[in-house]
């Protein structure tokens, strides 16, 4: 696939606004406080799936990264895990019961740094979920990584406890923006680590790229894009870095005019995808580049690829249950999340046994247009047939009023839309939100799009 085909400079320029990444629909700013946690009970015990993805934040990291949006504690002192951990095990042994009849079949922790844990903390998190939950014989487990704190042991000890992926935050190899953004760390020890990491049997490692970082140009990111290479990774996801200081005060610490300009974002966006491509990876979803035979890109070629809170993935069809501050979850027909604040989090723990705060029940409406917005999302392209069968709908009558927002994408090249289906071109794959966000019932209310980050 040539790397050219997915640019027009121009259109890019015309459709970067702002809009949402849609890891759901409706998208977490839907969620209110009426949907308690006994509708997330009803969610569970009505639920069609009996298959289970776990999601587990930990929170900690030794240091500030200044460009990050996560949700995140800032401790040099591990024996801090000690009582979240705690915390979380009252948790999970409230919330497992509910699971008895699912089977895990993919289980990953995010954060904050996952690998802020100490060995043995990790051992007994890992055989606390396998005591509580039904693990599947080939469970997809993952953690997040954080070069800068570890030791290279580190890779038998995960692999000991059934994890099989990685993914490891590289962002950029350059010193000066590694400074820039409170991020220095060794790309030698990144390199050993990886290679050390396959001879222990890992058989899926990702690192994590951002372009728009500050003092970023053409030839440092060269020479981080080269280095992916020579690390012969399984997968790359690659973000355009999203700043908002009004809402994240780290970012306050970098300078505007320490940024990329538009263009030179742009041109760092275009290097990045044609370099990847040259490099052999396929061009997963809007974001993510994966070797052929990965099984992110084999579920993108046969149709079957998804889009949940952790991004692109191949286990479409589990309920997802987020465990841990702020985590998320996606059972049946609702979405739902734990309190953000690590002190609530702990008291809401302590009192009832569980943290959730928020949530939603979706509509017969949020299920349809959720599923248009991710078959876009995942495949650029839609079978409006599929759709009329699958919710008893004539597709262009019930978006009568949504479909002719899609004109200005038509006569742009950037898509087809006949009485059978949907097709997005490539040149339209980094806009893909802007096509959805026509399907998006809630946008109306969001005039201040402020509140997403640009789509490029």
């Amino acid at each position: 696939m040539q790397a050219a085909q997915f640019f027009d400079s121009a259109l890019l320029k015309k459709y970067n606004t702002s809009g949402p990444r849609y890891t759901s629909y409706p998208t977490a700013l839907e969620f209110h406080d009426q949907f308690k946690h006994e509708h997330l009970v009803q969610a569970i015990e009505s639920s069609p799936n009996r298959e289970l993805s776990l999601y587990v934040h930990i929170p900690f990291c030794h240091s500030l990264c200044y460009y990050c949006g996560c949700n995140k504690v800032i401790t040099r002192h591990r024996d801090k895990a000690d009582t979240y951990l705690e915390f979380l095990a009252t948790e999970i042994a409230s919330k497992a019961p509910l699971f008895k009849d699912y089977t895990v079949k993919q289980l990953h922790w995010g954060g904050g740094t996952p690998s802020f844990l100490r060995h043995e903390q990790m051992s007994k998190l890992v055989a606390l979920l396998k005591e509580k939950f039904s693990f599947a014989e080939q469970v997809e487990m993952s953690i997040e990584i954080d070069p800068r704190e570890i030791e290279i042991n580190l890779a038998e000890h995960l692999y000991s406890l059934g994890f099989n992926r990685l993914s490891i935050g590289v962002q950029d190899i350059d010193e000066k923006v590694q400074k820039a953004i409170n991020r220095v760390q060794s790309t030698q020890f990144i390199e050993d680590f990886i290679a050390h990491a396959k001879q222990v049997g890992f058989k899926s490692i990702n690192i994590d790229l951002i372009y728009g970082l500050p003092h970023q140009n053409i030839d440092t990111f060269t020479r981080t894009l080269n280095k992916a290479h020579e690390m012969d990774v399984d997968r790359i996801s690659l973000f355009s870095y999203a700043h908002i200081p009004s809402r994240f005060a780290a970012q306050r610490k970098l300078r505007d005019e320490w940024l990329p300009s538009v263009d030179e974002k742009f041109a760092l966006m275009q290097l990045a995808i044609e370099k990847l491509c040259d490099f052999g990876y396929d061009f997963i979803g809007m974001d993510h580049f994966a070797k052929p035979e990965d099984e992110l890109a084999i579920a993108q070629k046969s149709g079957t690829l998804h889009r949940n809170f952790q991004g692109y993935t191949t286990q479409g069809g589990c309920d997802l249950l987020g465990l841990g501050v702020s985590s998320i979850s996606a059972i049946g027909h609702s979405f739902s999340q734990n309190i953000k604040e690590l002190q609530d989090y702990y008291k809401s723990v302590d009192h009832q046994g569980h943290a959730h705060v928020k949530g939603v029940s979706l509509s017969q409406d949020d299920i349809i247009r959720g599923e248009v917005i991710r078959e876009l999302m995942c495949n650029l392209y839609l079978d409006k047939n599929k759709i009329n069968q699958q919710f008893a709908i004539s597709f262009d009558d019930y978006f009568a009023d949504d479909l002719p927002l899609l004109q200005t994408f038509i006569n742009d090249g950037l898509m087809t839309n006949n009485k059978d289906e949907i097709r997005v071109a490539q040149k339209a794959r980094l806009l893909i939100r802007n096509i959805c966000m026509s399907f998006d019932a809630y946008m109306k209310q969001h005039v201040n799009k402020q509140r997403f980050s640009r789509v490029i």
